[in-house]
């Protein structure tokens, strides 16, 4: 088994209470890896953690216990070795769209001449719909929408190995959240980048990922199953709907936040915990378990094993 890209090990999470008291194990013993070049997604409910592990991953936050390895060196403090797309932007609303892209291309690449850096920019600005004067405003002057490509263009500028991306459409109309979605997964297959991204869609999960992992409600929250989506690309979401395995997924991903999640929650015994279970669709996913703990469909074929 060859290692993993990004190694999350044994990952906790404590805040500590004032004066001595109990304090909150946000999550405890997160274990998962990330291939180089696959989309992966994150899906919970509301305070159990997602947030704080992609900060953690960022570089943004510390763990209480564990470690982040990428590339075989372990993660302290930030890097441009990672991007980040917030759901708020996080533009500087003095610089125009195209300088906001290139202040980060200039720090990425120091030895690079200005028309290097304002070419390279100009590209990915043009990527995501960002060209012909759109690039000349301030952020004050954009959509929403706008706002968020620049953003968009921004990591993706600065050639990141990690791209994380944290609720980047949550905020945005529904015909905008498509078109985006669209250009974020144009862009990424293009690239060799690896996307760690968080969500609470179900639908743009199963449409933008490789894997979808899920995870239990905090306190202790873990990370419990990790689903393989193996619909092929490329996807589009007006014809994703009707591949055989589209609901198998949605249904226990649905199932997993109703309840689930819910249940499987709370600390669990021993110091580790394993990695989470590989959950697969299809008529060839292999040994089959008891619809009782997972989708109730049963349209089709669900196996669990361990994870890879």
């Amino acid at each position: 088994m060859s290692t993993p890209f990004l190694s999350v090990q044994n990952l906790t999470k404590r805040f500590q209470a004032p004066k001595g008291g109990e304090g909150l194990t946000v999550f405890e013993n997160v274990n998962l890896g990330i291939k180089k070049g696959e989309f992966v997604c994150i899906i919970g409910h509301s305070g159990c953690g997602k947030s704080t592990i992609l900060n953690i991953l960022a570089g943004l936050d510390e763990p209480s216990d564990g470690a982040v390895i990428m590339n075989g060196k372990e993660v302290a403090g930030p890097s441009l070795d990672r991007g980040i797309v917030f759901q708020n932007y996080s533009l500087l609303p003095w610089l125009s769209a195209l300088k906001n892209v290139t202040f980060a291309v200039q720090a990425r690449y120091k030895s690079w001449s200005k028309k290097q850096v304002h070419d390279h920019s100009m590209k990915y600005l043009e990527m995501v719909g960002l060209a012909g004067g759109a690039e000349l405003r301030k952020p004050s002057q954009l959509s929403g929408g706008m706002r968020q490509r620049v953003s968009i263009a921004r990591a993706f500028a600065i050639q990141p190995e990690l791209l994380l991306l944290d609720e980047p459409f949550g905020a945005l109309d529904a015909l905008t959240r498509g078109s985006i979605q669209d250009e974020l997964i144009r862009i990424w297959s293009g690239s060799d980048q690896t996307v760690f991204m968080i969500t609470h869609d179900v639908d743009e999960a199963i449409l933008l990922a490789d894997r979808i992992l899920l995870m239990t409600n905090g306190p202790y929250a873990r990370v419990a199953e990790s689903v393989q989506v193996e619909i092929e690309r490329p996807r589009e979401r007006a014809n994703i709907i009707h591949h055989p395995d589209y609901y198998d997924i949605r249904n226990h991903l649905v199932e997993f936040l109703a309840t689930r999640s819910r249940e499987l929650a709370g600390k669990q015994d021993g110091d580790e915990q394993a990695a989470p279970k590989t959950v697969r669709f299809g008529a060839n996913a292999g040994a089959v378990i008891s619809s009782e703990t997972g989708s109730k469909s049963g349209a089709r074929k669900r196996a669990v094993n361990s994870a890879d």
